[in-house]
């Protein structure tokens, strides 16, 4: 019964036409001969985030002994809530390409500029035209004109013109203020990608626009989103009940992602073995063949998520998950004092 118990209480099992054990668990008490009330201390113990992958603008991590709200919590908080300067107004001196200034304006609203907002303030609602402290500035100048050296038979726009393609590479950056001594000449503000198409011109057409940027949350615009993907999932668990050997073996490894099933030779025979369940999708693909539905079980863990951040570079993900859980800290902070102001009251 314990272990019954236990395995309603930890695993997620999904079965031919569903899943089972989807409840919620977040009231103590649910389960008979389970203890499951709050204590900090057995929390700490069990409670751990191991790093499985990082990278330059990714990071893979499994944070076990946690409920979803939290995993739930951080994904928001790195979607919405994780500050990052991005452009916001966009002034057009000239634009005779045959983008609309709108569409131009848009465009480049979304382009991510690598410079870290901890270093700059929200800017003022009064302040129309901003400060070196919360703002950034930047200028797009670039006319296009024919190629003088190009051949005469040539038809290739790359050979007949010249800056004839406007890319993020032709925004410079304009400092205000001491904002020169404030970021080196190695690493000044500018786009995260310089290879991003603004726009395609031709002989005579020109783009001169200067952007404002601004710090931002992505609740107030996707612009200002922090991440391209911040997402996590329960942990695959597979458990072969009986052992598959034969041409069954190699049917069972079909129904698995690449790498969740090896198939091994004991004795002269072709015996299956789970590899990695992490690389599972949770297809349930082994629910099509009925020699083998009844021979494993599928399972996800239910306090171990795996996280993964992607990160558009104007950050590293690690610094993302930092700057998220300072923003919880906050939040909680925030929280208790309202409880004491209310108890006070």
């Amino acid at each position: 019964m314990a272990d019954i118990v236990r395995e309603m209480r930890s695993r997620v099992l999904l079965g031919e036409f569903g899943l089972r054990n989807v409840h919620s668990t977040d009231f103590p008490g649910n389960y008979p001969d389970y203890d499951d009330t709050w204590d900090q201390e057995k929390f700490e113990k069990s409670f751990r985030v191991d790093i499985i992958k990082m990278e330059d603008d990714l990071l893979e991590f499994d944070m076990i002994g946690i409920d979803a709200a939290f995993a739930n919590a951080f994904r928001r908080i790195l979607l919405a809530e994780v500050p990052t300067m991005a452009i916001e107004k966009v002034y057009v001196y000239k634009n005779t390409s045959i983008v609309q200034d709108e569409i131009l304006a848009h465009r480049l609203g979304l382009i991510p500029i690598r410079a870290d907002p901890r270093l700059f303030e929200y800017r003022s609602t009064e302040d129309a035209e901003g400060t070196e402290i919360d703002t950034l500035q930047f200028e797009l100048d670039v006319k296009c004109k024919r190629n003088p050296q190009a051949s005469k038979d040539s038809s290739d726009p790359n050979e007949l013109y010249l800056d004839h393609k406007v890319y993020t590479r032709h925004m410079k950056w304009l400092p205000q203020g001491n904002q020169s001594d404030l970021f080196s000449e190695a690493d000044p503000p500018r786009p995260v990608h310089d290879d991003i198409l603004i726009a395609q011109l031709r002989p005579g057409q020109e783009i001169h626009v200067v952007l404002y940027c601004v710090k931002g949350i992505g609740k107030d615009h996707a612009k200002f989103s922090p991440v391209a993907t911040a997402s996590y999932r329960l942990l695959p668990e597979i458990t072969l009940l009986s052992p598959i050997e034969g041409d069954l073996a190699e049917t069972l490894q079909k129904c698995f992602s690449p790498g969740v099933i090896a198939v091994d030779v004991q004795n002269g025979k072709k015996v299956a073995r789970v590899e990695n369940s992490r690389m599972d999708t949770c297809s349930r693909e082994i629910f099509r063949h009925d020699e083998l539905k009844n021979l494993v079980k599928m399972a996800r863990v239910r306090d171990h998520f795996i996280f993964s951040i992607e990160s558009t570079g104007i950050l590293p993900p690690d610094t993302l998950l930092k700057e998220a859980i300072k923003v919880l800290m906050g939040k909680c902070r925030r929280f208790l004092d309202e409880l004491d102001a209310a108890q006070m009251d």
